[in-house]
């Protein structure tokens, strides 16, 4: 289908694809603990997926008590787009967040100055400013709803979601968020992302001593088979290995805790590997991930399910024992509410850094199908940021130097209109099956699961993203939450003191507290507000509110007369 006829079909549908409910999750039945091991740019380079380089004692120790997820796959191969998938269990591309990077909301908290001017523009070569996405006035981040049914959650540190989280999202969200400032005997979900494994290592970490020999490590085809690459290919292999050492301190917290065998324990990347040809890639070796999750029955082995990052939040809320809304377009794979397996997941590719693209792909347990909508493009973007890779920056200097093999030069060369690729037998995607006969009918199956993922969820990527930010942003200029309105009726104990605000999507925090001298910020311990609250007389109520992507309110403070 070619991209003008998506273009009038997004037209037509931009309002009306997902529908909305705004139901407030029931109190759970079951609250266990819950941690993620978030990491950063990897594949599934690991003992247990079959790949001994780097020695892992303490993630192997964890997956021999753990059922690990063969077909696991990230939404985008960049980490922003993919976090807002993670967070929301929305698609980036019905959000409006699958342009990476949107603005500087790397943090929830701090320097929120969003720049008019940038080297960007769109695919009508429009300008681009820095913003934060503004997203459906009835999403929200999940942890918010896991807030309101008791669980205390945290945050350690980098959230990375295109836009700025609520302070209503996570109790605690910074450098010191730890399970370990709950309140006894709360539940908790708490993260934890390490970036010793981020692409930036690669050379951030050249001066670290080496622990894997760059002679021995495994190099794929595509690679120029020098000494910068297998340098940078050791490095990498180098820092998971210092990423296990981090894993094996958490991990040894939760024991000292008396906490490890009553905690369900994922363990995932953010998308795959950190070096040329994987991130920001749509095929395998950029979505791929490793996945495995601990959980309290003792579940072992290995899993072909298919997992989307967009079915994370889903399967929380159902191990929580929460209400999973309606609009969520994931599916749970554990819990109460575990569903149907898929038959596919699926990726998109828009924007990275400076340069404008899109493709969109879908994979099931032996294929990938991907369209490509400008195939005069090539995969190759030259991105400013990953020149800093040292054996990317060579493979540019072979390629003007025609010095690359017929292998290593398929990177550099225009896309075809469609790609189809069986990932078992061919996961370096050498060889495009979509002229081959004999795969015509596997191909058609999978064009039209493509094409009906396309036809029935909103895709804001073929708007142009000047034009898409300018619905955002009113005139690009960033909308601000309306002012959080108070009134209180008089009870026995104090008042009932109940808030709104007219911003619709809006999500209202608070603190109570005996002082009027209370400093407040990013990182006060806020409580979400979703019913009525008692305020007793002489207290003081501090309250803000945003809606994700608004500028949040100044912080209010009211006394109870």
């Amino acid at each position: 289908m070619k991209p003008i006829l998506f273009s009038l079909l997004v037209i037509l549908n931009l309002s009306c694809k997902v529908e909305q409910d705004k139901k407030t999750p029931k109190i759970a039945k079951q609250q266990p603990n819950i941690l993620w091991i978030v990491c950063e740019d990897i594949s599934p380079t690991l003992s247990f997926y079959g790949d001994n380089t780097a020695k892992t004692p303490h993630l192997d120790a964890l997956s021999k008590e753990s059922l690990i997820y063969d077909n696991a796959y990230a939404v985008v191969g960049v980490c922003a787009p993919s976090r807002s998938a993670i967070v929301t269990g929305m698609y980036p591309t019905t959000l409006g967040t699958m342009h990476m990077r949107t603005g500087k909301d790397i943090q929830s908290w701090g320097n929120r100055n969003y720049k008019k001017e940038t080297n960007v523009v769109d695919l009508e070569g429009k300008s681009v400013i820095e913003y934060a996405a503004v997203i459906p006035e009835y999403v929200k981040c999940f942890p918010e709803y896991l807030r309101e049914v008791g669980y205390f959650t945290s945050n350690h540190q980098k959230t990375d979601y295109q836009f700025a989280a609520p302070v209503t999202v996570w109790n605690q969200n910074n450098a010191q968020a730890h399970w370990r400032n709950r309140a006894n005997g709360q539940p908790f979900f708490s993260v934890f992302n390490f970036d010793i494994t981020h692409e930036s290592k690669i050379w951030k970490n050249s001066k670290l001593p080496m622990t894997v020999n760059p002679d021995s490590v495994p190099l794929p085809s595509y690679y120029q088979d020098t000494k910068t690459s297998r340098t940078d290919v050791a490095r990498n292999y180098s820092n998971i290995e210092l990423l296990d050492e981090q894993v094996g301190k958490l991990i040894a917290q939760l024991k000292k805790d008396g906490l490890y065998d009553n905690t369900i324990i994922f363990f995932y990347s953010d998308h795959g590997g950190p070096l040329p040809r994987q991130k920001r890639d749509i095929h395998k070796s950029g979505l791929h991930v490793p996945f495995m999750v601990k959980d309290l029955k003792g579940t072992k082995g290995r899993t072909d399910r298919l997992v989307s990052f967009v079915d994370l939040a889903p399967t929380i809320l159902s191990l929580a024992g929460a209400e999973i809304p309606d609009y969520l377009q994931g599916k749970a794979f554990m819990g109460e509410k575990d569903s149907q397996p898929r038959d596919y997941v699926f990726g998109t590719s828009d924007r990275f850094d400076e340069i404008t693209d899109r493709s969109r792909a879908v994979y099931d347990k032996q294929y990938l199908y991907v369209i490509n909508d400008f195939p005069e493009k090539l995969w190759y973007k030259d991105i400013s940021y990953r020149l800093q890779v040292p054996m990317m920056k060579e493979m540019i200097q072979l390629r003007d130097e025609n010095k690359l093999n017929a292998v290593q030069s398929t990177w550099f060369q225009p896309k075809q209109d469609e790609e189809l690729f069986d990932i078992k037998n061919d996961p370096n995607r050498l060889h495009n099956l979509a002229d081959n006969p004999k795969f015509a009918d596997v191909k058609n199956r999978m064009r039209t699961a493509l094409l009906k993922f396309r036809d029935s969820h909103t895709d804001l990527g073929m708007l142009p993203e000047s034009q898409l930010i300018n619905k955002m942003w009113p005139n690009f200029e960033q909308p601000v939450t309306q002012s959080v309105m108070l009134s209180a009726v008089e009870t026995s104990q104090g008042k009932t003191v109940t808030l709104s605000t007219k911003t619709k999507g809006a999500s209202i925090a608070y603190i109570i507290s005996d002082t009027s001298e209370e400093k407040l910020d990013f990182n006060s311990p806020w409580q979400v507000y979703s019913k009525p609250i008692n305020v007793k007389q002489g207290q003081y109520i501090y309250t803000m509110a945003q809606r994700i992507g608004y500028k949040e309110t100044e912080i209010s403070k009211t006394k109870i007369e």
